[in-house]
Formats: structure tokens, sequence, C-alpha cells
């Protein structure tokens, strides 16, 4: 780390950039013969950043890495919500990275290990706890290396692997990831009781559960109804049912709990649009249990293919959208009215809809085009 970057009279330039044209200003010379322009950029970006996923970031002789290291860093709010559920006395993450989560998730623990390969990272995060007044004990070290070497147990590992390849592509396959995690499970639950690994939201279920041992419970949580990660909890021993919570943050809507196996058990029923109609979250989706929401809430599918649900009455606990609908016919649609367009298993996409009826985005009305198990419908709201 380039502790120049935190002179006054750099951090007052890269203050008085955050708004300012970011390419147009690479092409500039550097006005600081200690710092280059790139590595000016780099700290206005991670400001920007910082405005929406962590703002606790914003003081002072904090300094922020390279834009790969901020994309893969939970959000403030993802990190809040998993330190609530966690406590103990001894917490290491294996994966530091920028020590988001590390920061968070380790408040309810007396002792906190972070092991980071990346030198710069590693002075980058110590830099900023020291910042933040906050303490642990930072270890510069291959994760493989630590794990060999190691004598020591912990209540809690926490693991975020990389997800990008040697060529910055996208993985998600656990054996594609850095670490290998089917590789050095055993290892991870040898040092702990409990073992946590954070991964993409785009990650299977079935596939995690069929090669993962031990899984306790999953975490599915969304922010605003935009799935950010999925949580694995691996506990010692562990040959129980397995948990999933799906939460979605910033909602007034509550999380919803149910064994994993639940939805081989359940059994949806069909009917036409009813008064209401329900729109289960993403969080709900992406676990996949369509078949259980239905018995859960006492609700009737509107067709096998579209995870829609309807029923005369007003359940208020459901964890998604509820909107009071009708059935219309495409005539009664008006041309340029303003509507929040939903297509649900449905020939056309939004934007095909809107151009073939001419309409606008926008409004507090509703229309979905969707189907029920007598065809193609238009609902709107009521």
């Amino acid at each position: 780390m380039k502790k120049e970057i935190l002179n006054p009279e750099i951090q007052n330039y890269i203050n008085a950039n955050l708004n300012a044209d970011l390419h147009s200003l690479l092409l500039k010379k550097s006005p600081f013969p200690e710092v280059s322009m790139q590595e000016i950029v780099q700290q206005i970006k991670g400001k920007q950043v910082a405005q929406k996923k962590f703002p606790f970031l914003l003081k002072d002789g904090i300094v922020f890495p390279p834009q790969l290291n901020l994309e893969q860093s939970s959000s403030e709010k993802t990190a809040v919500y998993k330190s609530e559920i966690l406590k103990g006395k001894k917490f290491i993450d294996l994966t530091s990275g920028f020590g988001i989560d590390a920061y968070y998730l380790s408040k309810n623990f007396d002792a906190i290990t972070l092991i980071e390969q990346n030198t710069e990272l590693l002075e980058i995060v110590k830099n900023n706890w020291e910042v933040l007044n906050k303490k642990a004990q930072f270890i510069n070290q291959k994760l493989e290396d630590f794990l060999t070497e190691n004598k020591e147990d912990f209540d809690v590992v926490y693991l975020d692997p990389a997800r990008r390849d040697q060529h910055k592509n996208k993985v998600f396959l656990l054996e594609d990831l850095s670490p290998n995690i089917l590789e050095i499970q055993d290892n991870l639950l040898s040092i702990s009781e409990e073992f946590i690994i954070k991964l993409s939201p785009l990650i299977d279920l079935k596939y995690l559960i069929s090669v993962l041992k031990n899984v306790s419970k999953i975490e599915i949580i969304a922010v605003r109804n935009d799935v950010k990660e999925v949580v694995i909890f691996l506990s010692k021993n562990y040959s129980g049912n397995i948990i999933c919570n799906c939460v979605n943050l910033e909602s007034d809507e509550k999380s919803f709990s149910f064994n994993i196996n639940s939805e081989k058990n359940a059994f949806a029923k069909y009917s036409e649009p009813q008064r209401f109609i329900y729109i289960p979250n993403n969080t709900i989706l992406k676990a996949g249990i369509f078949n259980l929401i239905s018995s859960h809430f006492k609700l009737k599918k509107l067709h096998p293919n579209t995870h829609l649900y309807t029923s005369e009455l007003r359940i208020e606990d459901f964890p998604g959208r509820i909107l009071e609908m009708e059935v219309v016919d495409s005539k009664q649609i008006k041309k340029k009215e303003k509507f929040n367009l939903i297509s649900k298993n449905y020939p056309l996409k939004p934007e095909e809809i809107k151009k073939k009826y001419q309409l606008k985005d926008g409004g507090y009305q509703y229309l979905i085009f969707t189907q029920s198990k007598k065809g193609k419908i238009i609902l709107k709201s009521v």
C-alpha cells in the first residue's frame, strides 16, 4: 500500500473529483509525483462504491483496493445481517479480502484472525481497521499453508472464495473456486465446529447439497429483492435436516424458513385468478419451493410453470408482493397508459408488450401478462 495516497493534499484532490469523469481523468497527468493518476482514480472509484455498498468506510484515512476486490466484497447490509446470527470466542476469516464481512461478523467474538495471501490488500485492511479502531491478528499467508501449519481451534471459520479464474472469468462450481472447497472441506471442519462459506447467488442449491458434507443451514440473502449471496453453514458431524432461510433485507417482508426436503412432499393446487395475486420474492424463486409456498400459505397456483399464486383472502406474512387484481381483455388496455409490466410464462417480454400495446413504464398500477391452466391471461391492478 502506498501511504502517500493518504497525504492531505492528495486526499483533497480525490474528494474534489468524486463526481468527475474518470475516463477523462485517467488521460491527465497526476499532479502529484509520488502517486499515479491510476492510483488516484482507484481511490475515487472506491469512495463511489462505498457510498452505496459500505458507507461506514467514508472516513478520513480509509484506503480502497482495486475494483475487483470491491466487487466481491459483501455489502454493509448483508454483513450486518450475518453478524447478528454469529457469536463465540474465536473467529477466523480465511480469505479476508477487503475485510467487510470480517469487520461485522467478528463483532460478537473476543479474538479475530484474518488470513489474506495478497500482501498489499492485507496492508490496506490493516490500515483501515486501525482507522476504525478495530483489532485483529493479520496473517499474510496462503490459506492452504495456514491450514497445514495451524494447531489452533476456532469457534467459527468463515470463507469467501474467489469466484474468478486466472483469466478473470466468473466461475461457480466449488471445485473451480479459489480455494477449491471440495479439496479442503475436511481440513476446515477439523479446526472448528462451524464453517461458513459465502457463495455466488447463481450457485445451484441441489448441487451444493450433493457435494458438501455436514450442511446444516443455508441462507439466501437478498437486498430489496436482488439476491446477493447464498451462505452455507457446515457443522461438524451434522447429519440432520438442512434448514434454508430466505430473507429479503430492506423490505417489510418476513423471512421464510423451511426444511430443504419439504418441497419434495408438497403439492400445489390450481385455480383461475381470484381476488389477490401473490408474487414470490426472488429468494423464494431461488430456493425453488414453488409447491411448498402454495401448500404452506394455502394459496393456489395459476399454472405449473407460472410461479404466481392466488387467493380470495390476503395473507399478510407472504414473502413477496400481494396485489389485488382482475382479469382484463387486451381491448381494455388504453394506449400510452403507465404500468409496471410483468411477464411470467408468457410468449412476449415486457419490452415487447410495451411496444405492442404502446404503453409507458411507471405509475402505480400493475399489468401482468401470464398463463393459467386455461391459457394466456392479462391481469390488471384493481
